[in-house]
């Protein structure tokens, strides 16, 4: 693939940490379309395990039955397209309506206000030398990315030790119940016999 550079720029304000710039550059270029980009979901998600409780089920259902008696009236010579979108449209909304939708889930659960206020100090101090490289502004700024790393590291590390004394506490309230319940089957079998 041929490609051709037509302009570069280089950005002294964007915050790498690194003590190198963000150079970028335009570049045309052909590309073809890639088929898991067209296979993407965008759509909305809703949330599905709501369903393993009795109460939400029976209330899903009812919502469902409800909307499809009225569908029921509709006439024959309509268009197949059209149904089918009503269709779509009645089990979304009823979906909606008694699941609700999914919530996104925070792939980074320790990234909280600290975090940025340390990145926003450490953004501050990089400008300030970038203004004015003295002695005093490198020092300071490597204090601040000194700091805002070792909070980073034990703020992670401490999410990481109370989700392993979690998971701890949780396999052996499982071992504990294992055990019940292998002596109840065992139970069964001597009093069956």
């Amino acid at each position: 693939m041929a490609f051709k550079h037509t302009r570069y720029a280089k950005f002294q304000g964007a915050d790498c940490d690194t003590g190198h710039y963000l150079v970028v550059s335009k570049v045309r270029e052909r590309l073809a379309v890639s088929k898991q980009a067209a296979q993407r979901f965008d759509g909305e998600r809703f949330n599905l395990r709501k369903l393993n409780e009795l109460e939400v089920r029976e209330q899903y259902q009812i919502e469902i039955t409800n909307r499809f008696a009225a569908l029921e009236n509709l006439s024959d010579d309509e268009d197949i397209n059209r149904a089918w979108e009503n269709i779509k449209e009645n089990i979304k909304t009823s979906a909606k309506k008694s699941l609700g939708l999914q919530e996104l889930k925070q792939h980074k659960p320790w990234f909280d206000d600290e975090f940025l206020d340390f990145l926003d100090q450490r953004k501050q101090a990089k400008v300030q030398w970038i203004h004015d490289p003295s002695q005093s502004d490198v020092d300071d700024l490597n204090n601040v990315r000194h700091n805002a790393r070792r909070h980073f590291r034990n703020k992670k590390k401490a999410y990481l030790k109370a989700k392993i004394e979690e998971l701890k506490t949780n396999s052996k309230k499982k071992k504990k119940l294992g055990t019940c319940i292998g002596a109840s089957v065992t139970l069964k079998r001597v009093t069956s016999q």
